[in-house]
């Protein structure tokens, strides 16, 4: 059960492995992208290229016959995006796994990865758990530690933490097959969340330290990203680095070399990799050759 690119490695290692892939299940065609088309997810094109039988249901409660005469032994869970009743969790022999980027009961939720990165964490991690009611709450079966440097972004750490949550996960598909896994219960007390991502989390506040910015925006990427107001219009914001500067939150203090520096909370942030609105993505140094902004400009 997967649906977003995360989970597409697990899905093709389960298929390349000597187990028997019964049927993957996944979200039905959603409109996606800037035109808004409506499109399968990555989990189901990757499905339908293998020639995996596929169910897509709008509420997973709609399949519990279809599944329930699977006689599956084991399920994966990785990025699947609805929640799964006692109902569904009761059917395959071994219960239900879950392939989660982070170092549980670190981040649970449902973007564990851009808050670790938010928050200015070093180190974030892959879990094997078994699933339960209760989200991300079920016993930890296999844990493996990931460091996150300094200008790490998500789309540099996602791809790494799949193919780690990958193996891990066949590895523990080997002991349960063997009967050798030993799950251990998570400490409740240093239980976080990582709550779903909202389009308005992407807005720069200015008042805000330039290395909290700096570390929002490398988390943000590709969704929601992180933007501004200017007085000549919106200014998506790709990349970034913190630099010295003093000034009232947003105001443009420089207007020279690799791109604009503003003014934050504490510090000033340069903007490196910019799109202005109607524009391609482009450099913060091409930004300036063009822009009509000047010092002392207040961005909102």
């Amino acid at each position: 059960m997967g649906s977003d690119r995360f989970a597409v490695p697990a899905f093709e290692g389960l298929h390349g492995s000597e187990h028997e892939l019964c049927v993957c299940v996944t979200q039905p065609n959603r409109p996606q992208g800037r035109g808004r088309q409506i499109r399968a997810c990555p989990v189901k094109q990757r499905a339908e290229e293998l020639g995996v039988p596929v169910l897509t249901p709008e509420k997973i409660g709609d399949i519990t016959e279809n599944l329930a005469a699977l006689d599956a032994d084991l399920a994966v869970v990785a990025a699947y995006g609805q929640y799964l009743p006692k109902s569904i969790l009761a059917l395959p022999r071994l219960g239900f796994i879950n392939i989660h980027p982070s170092l549980l009961p670190e981040y649970r939720g449902a973007a564990p990865m851009q808050w670790a990165i938010a928050d200015g964490k070093t180190e974030t991690g892959g879990t094997i758990q078994q699933v339960v009611s209760k989200m991300d709450a079920g016993p930890i079966l296999l844990q493996k530690r990931f460091p996150i440097l300094s200008e790490d972004n998500l789309s540099i750490i996602e791809p790494q933490l799949a193919t780690m949550g990958t193996e891990l996960m066949l590895r523990a598909i080997a002991q349960l097959e063997r009967g050798t896994a030993q799950p251990r219960e998570q400490d409740e007390s240093k239980a976080t969340w990582a709550r779903k991502l909202e389009k308005s989390d992407g807005a720069l506040d200015w008042t805000q330290p330039a290395s909290v910015l700096h570390n929002r925006t490398r988390a943000f990427q590709p969704w929601p990203g992180s933007f501004c107001a200017t007085p000549i219009g919106r200014l998506g914001v790709s990349k970034t680095r913190v630099e010295s500067g003093s000034g009232q939150p947003g105001t443009l203090l420089e207007l020279r070399g690799d791109g604009p520096v503003v003014a934050c909370g504490e510090g000033a942030l340069r903007l490196l990799e910019v799109q202005p609105e109607g524009k391609r993505l482009m450099s913060g140094s091409d930004y300036l050759r063009g822009c009509r902004l000047s010092v002392g400009a207040i961005m909102g």
